[in-house]
C-alpha cells in the first residue's frame, strides 16, 4: 500500500481503560493534522509532541497498519506506533522505554519490523525517553500551538519587530501598545510554529536569547 493511501487511515485498534491499568492512554490535539490523535503511554505521547513541533512533518496517523510476517518459518505480527508522513518521505515509528530495548522478543520483533519497513524506502525509528529539559519545553510551547487563539495583526508586528538575539524577557515588551503577556504568548506560539527558535536543550528563562528562522 502507498504511504498516501495511508494519511487518512485510522488506528488499526482503538485503546481500552480499565481500572488499575499501568499505562496513560489518551488523545492529543495535533495543530499538525488539526485534528486529535490516539497515544497508550505518556512516552507516545512525547513522541507525538515532538512529531507535531517537527516542522517537516506533515502528517500523523497512530496504529497505521497491522504488519504480518514469516520469519524463520513462523508467523509474526505487529502493529506499530505512529506513521509519519514528512517532507523526506514515510517514517514508521515505534516507542519503547529504553530499559526494555534489550528484551529480546521487542528486539526480535522491531529487527524484522525495520527490514519490512526498508524494503519498501520508508524509514524506521525505534524511539526512547527523551531529554527531559527538552520535552519539557516543547510540552509547554505545546500550550501555544492552536492558531486561531492568537491576533493575526498582533502576530505580524512581532514578525516586523526583528528579534534576532533577543532576550526572551525583553521580546516580550518589543511591540508597543500591547500587554506585555499578549505579546510573550505570541512569541511562544511562533516559536511552535518555528518561525522563531531558541535553545531548547536548556530551560526557558526570560534571559534565554531568541533567534530568527529566516
Amino acid at each position: 500500500m502507498a504511504a498516501t493511501s495511508l494519511q487518512s487511515a485510522g488506528p488499526w485498534r482503538m485503546f481500552r481503560w480499565y481500572k488499575g491499568q499501568k499505562h496513560y492512554s489518551g488523545t492529543y490535539w495535533s495543530a499538525t493534522v488539526q485534528d486529535h490523535v490516539i497515544y497508550e503511554s505518556r512516552l507516545e505521547l512525547a513522541r507525538l509532541l515532538f512529531a507535531d513541533f517537527d516542522p517537516s512533518v506533515r502528517g500523523i496517523v497512530a496504529q497505521p497498519f497491522l504488519l504480518r510476517a514469516v520469519v524463520e518459518g513462523k508467523a509474526h505480527k505487529h502493529i506499530p506506533d505512529y506513521l509519519l508522513t514528512t517532507e523526506n518521505g514515510p517514517v514508521v515509528v515505534d516507542v519503547k522505554p529504553r530499559r526494555r530495548l534489550s528484551n529480546p522478543v521487542v528486539a526480535f520483533t522491531f529487527a524484522w519490523t525495520q527490514r519490512a519497513v526498508e524494503s519498501r524506502g520508508w524509514r524506521y525509528e525505534v524511539w526512547s525517553e527523551p531529554a527531559e529539559t527538552e520535552l519539557d519545553n516543547i510540552r509547554f510551547l505545546a500550550g501555544y500551538r492552536r492558531d486561531w487563539l492568537f491576533s493575526p495583526e498582533l502576530l505580524e508586528e512581532v514578525r516586523r519587530a526583528d528579534l534576532d538575539g533577543v532576550a526572551l524577557g525583553e521580546a516580550a515588551r518589543s511591540v508597543p501598545g500591547h500587554a506585555e503577556a499578549r505579546v510573550r504568548a505570541a512569541i511562544h506560539h511562533l516559536l511552535w510554529r518555528y518561525e522563531l527558535r531558541i535553545d531548547l536543550t536548556r530551560p526557558l528563562r526570560p534571559s534565554a536569547v531568541l533567534e530568527s528562522s529566516a
